[in-house]
């Protein structure tokens, strides 16, 4: 079944062999990722097709590289109509890329220097040279 999961990313399965097949999938995932000639003989001993294994480290250890677990993902769709077992679908997820987070003390830093530099060219444009237009206070 784990052959098949790695063949298809995507397989409709009951709920508990489901949640088995996601121990053995992170299994193989993590020997992938290790990506050595003894990681690849345990693999063949598990999955006995070896297109798949070698789809497995050439594309699934790229795919999950940067993630350290959480390969798999189950969906429950119901009960199957002949004898009621709860069945679900697991599938290989894609991972989405990490995206970086500025530093909220260097964004507050940037957007202080900002401010006060356009305070400091508002301030030279607001002054203008100033007139007298006040008359002379009058006596009665």
């Amino acid at each position: 079944m784990v052959t098949s999961l790695f063949k298809y990313e995507r397989i409709k399965t009951t709920d508990v062999k489901a949640k088995e097949l996601r121990r053995w999938a992170d299994r193989l995932i993590t020997l992938a990722k290790r990506g050595d000639l003894h990681a690849r003989r345990q693999a063949l001993a598990i999955m006995r097709e070896e297109a798949v294994v070698h789809k497995l480290f050439e594309e699934v250890s790229e795919k999950f590289s940067a993630s350290s677990g959480g390969y798999t993902r189950i969906t429950k769709i119901g009960t199957r109509p002949g004898d009621a077992a709860p069945v679900s679908i697991i599938e290989l997820i894609t991972p989405e890329p990490i995206k970086k987070k500025k530093d909220k003390k260097l964004k507050n830093k940037t957007e202080e220097k900002i401010t006060k530099k356009s305070e400091s060219k508002e301030s030279v444009t607001a002054k203008e040279p100033e007139t007298d237009t006040e008359l002379p206070s009058q006596t009665k």
